[in-house]
């Protein structure tokens, strides 16, 4: 199912095993008698005979300190978890270790499965036997043509959250890039169509970029917040408060959440995902079979991107997935060139100026918006100096422990107005460290917008365009690389899901920015909420259409159709469409404007706050200091 690759020199490889299932206790017993068939009585302090010297007891205290000592040491390095990369609060791109810290009451965690069950036995348990009786397939759907309505993705049925006095504020969708996926209604971003397909059209293909489900937080917070973070300094002032009113639940509250992996619900959002673009497009299969091909889909080596395309997989296809599809693996790591994650093969992203440059903003945002909150909630904590970086944070933990574990109590202290706050403190931090106003926005996207140019042209990647941390390893072959697919599924990052927006130069999510951090702009058009949400995903379907003479292209993100008039050539069109070939023409052009070498190894820096801005995700040009505004790019227009 999965294909082994190289890259610059690296081969891939498949790594099996688990180091972190230790065994504390004895499988038989210390006390074994010498002979199992003469039962003898016990031997306890009371019954033993032997005699000690002070040497003898000395040596046993320092043993028992020893051994206690080595225990607390072994449990807490079983909470430390080794980080990959951060695409929340941190540094992207960045690889640091941040320990899990022993916290409030007792750190609870769990460890399945275990490392060596005593009852497995896999040859009494077979997957197959045979006698699966009759096995005829239907036809394939097609819901997105021939349902008289498009489905909506709306809310998370496994999941609970507090009751509000407005039946029509959602928390789920005031989480930022921490929100479940939600279906965008029609006309959310200004065009009045929806993703069902439009009269006298036939889909012909689709081109799906999908985000990795909801996952455990990453261990990575260099700048700012962290749910583990702020555990530590709970636990490190515990004897000196105790909590009342609605922060009562901190005196009997532990830490369960893990690292990087995906919850079960990010499990099943992306099974459910899989399930609902087969339904809606499963009818693009009928090409393979006519062609007696599978399709490759593509994800990355990180856990959680991984088994997000194979839950994807197995809600699209079902098991078994063997001969069904083949799942390219692509590695995330330093060194490794990967459109799916561009930042580690573009140096200049880890520029604190470049790195911490969303914090910057958040910060000041959050001691704007969360100074009432503090003190309300300082009143109901007394001993413990509550400040506004833990204050944030607890609103980070009400998301995380609700897609993690099902319910979080740290959602009920705060208001509606805190929750449009917290919101809107996601979309000044990626805004800055991802999208538009970052100045390698637009480059760490170009590589993979390059790459679905090949696939509409159906023309094999060279190294001609062979550009922008392109795996030329894997992109050159049009075995793990094919363009002649009607279908094609993509996993990555919200991170990158923002790079590609920007390099697209889908500038109807631009029109407000540059984003202020004193207060939120009304009727503003970028919401990470809508556009990078856990499990978000955008279609980009190529459509046949009676009322035109050529074929077409339409950006649906999260079920909302996103215009493309402000794309050179694109007309307004009512359904949001675009000429393949316009389109194709105008990306090809925007990217003739992007200069990897200069954007990812130039010798630039910007000033942080607004004593620099971009609004189209680009660097400061060659031979400013990067201390001006750059408000509008001309290459762009």
């Amino acid at each position: 199912m999965t294909n082994p690759s190289r890259s610059g020199g690296h081969e891939y490889a498949v790594v099996a095993g688990d180091d972190e299932h230790e065994t504390l206790l004895p499988t038989h017993s210390p006390l074994k008698q010498e002979h199992d068939d003469e039962p003898k009585p016990p031997t306890t302090w009371l019954t033993a005979r032997r005699s000690f010297s002070l040497l003898h007891f000395v040596s046993a205290f320092a043993a028992g300190a020893f051994t206690c000592i080595f225990v607390h040491y072994a449990l807490f390095r079983k909470a430390t978890v080794s980080s990959c990369r951060s695409d929340t609060l941190g540094i992207v791109g960045t690889h640091r270790e941040a320990a899990a810290p022993p916290l409030v009451g007792s750190t609870t965690v769990h460890h399945y499965p275990p490392s060596s069950p005593t009852n497995a036995f896999p040859s009494l348990f077979p997957t197959d036997v045979g006698f699966a009786g009759g096995t005829p397939t239907g036809g394939e759907p097609a819901v997105v043509v021939t349902a008289p309505s498009y489905p909506i993705h709306t809310g998370a049925a496994q999941l609970v959250i507090p009751e509000t006095s407005d039946s029509q504020f959602d928390l789920f969708q005031k989480w930022g890039n921490l929100s479940p996926w939600y279906s965008i209604k029609k006309g959310g971003f200004g065009i009045d169509s929806g993703p069902e397909v439009p009269d006298t059209c036939r889909i012909t293909g689709l081109h799906l970029l999908h985000r990795h489900g909801a996952r455990y937080p990453t261990a990575s917070f260099e700048s700012y917040g962290g749910p583990a973070s702020l555990a530590t300094r709970l636990n490190k002032a515990a004897s000196q408060w105790t909590a009342s009113g609605n922060l009562s639940f901190l005196n009997e509250w532990t830490y369960k959440l893990g690292e990087e992996l995906l919850t079960p619900f990010g499990r099943q959002q992306l099974f459910d995902l899989g399930i609902s673009m087969r339904l809606k497009y499963g009818f693009l299969l009928e090409n393979f079979t006519d062609t007696n091909t599978i399709p490759v889909f593509r994800t990355e080596s990180q856990d959680r991107m991984l088994h997000s395309a194979l839950n994807f997989a197995l809600g699209f296809f079902g098991l078994p997935l063997e001969g069904k599809y083949q799942q390219s693996i692509t590695i995330e790591a330093p060194s490794f060139k990967n459109t799916l994650a561009p930042y580690n093969s573009c140096p200049n992203t880890g520029r604190s100026s470049v790195a911490d440059r969303g914090t910057w903003y958040l910060k000041k945002w959050a001691e704007n918006y969360l100074k009432p909150a503090r003190e309300r909630l300082q009143a109901q904590i007394p001993g413990y100096n509550l400040i506004i970086e833990d204050v944030f944070t607890m609103q980070q933990m009400c998301a995380y422990e609700t897609v993690a574990i099902g319910y979080s109590k740290f959602c009920e202290p705060f208001t509606e107005g805190e929750w449009e706050g917290f919101n809107y403190a996601f979309d000044l931090w990626l805004w800055y460290n991802s999208a538009f106003g970052s100045p390698v926005g637009r480059v760490q996207g170009a590589g993979w917008v390059q790459e679905m140019i090949n696939r509409l042209e159906r023309k094999p990647v060279t190294q001609d365009n062979n550009r922008f941390s392109m795996n030329f390893t894997l992109d050159g072959d049009i075995r793990t690389f094919p363009v002649n697919q009607s279908l094609y599924v993509d996993a990555t990052h919200d991170a990158v899901m923002l790079n590609i927006i920007t390099a697209l130069n889908l500038t109807y999510f631009a029109q407000d920015g540059p984003l202020p951090f004193d207060h939120i702009p009304e009727n503003r058009t970028f919401r990470v909420t809508q556009l990078a949400p856990f499990a978000s995903n955008i279609q980009f379907q190529l459509l046949s259409c009676d009322s035109q003479p050529e074929p077409q292209i339409r950006v649906i993100i999260n079920d909302g159709v996103a215009p493309l008039s402000n794309i050179e050539g694109c007309p307004s069109n009512k359904d949001g469409m675009c000429p393949v070939e316009t389109f194709v023409r105008a990306q090809k052009k925007l990217l003739d404007t992007v200069d990897w070498d200069w954007a990812c190894n130039g010798d630039w820096d910007v000033e942080e706050g607004p004593g620099w801005e971009t609004v189209t995700g680009d660097p400061p040009a060659k031979g400013t200091s990067g201390n001006l505004t750059q408000t509008q790019n001309t290459n762009l227009q």
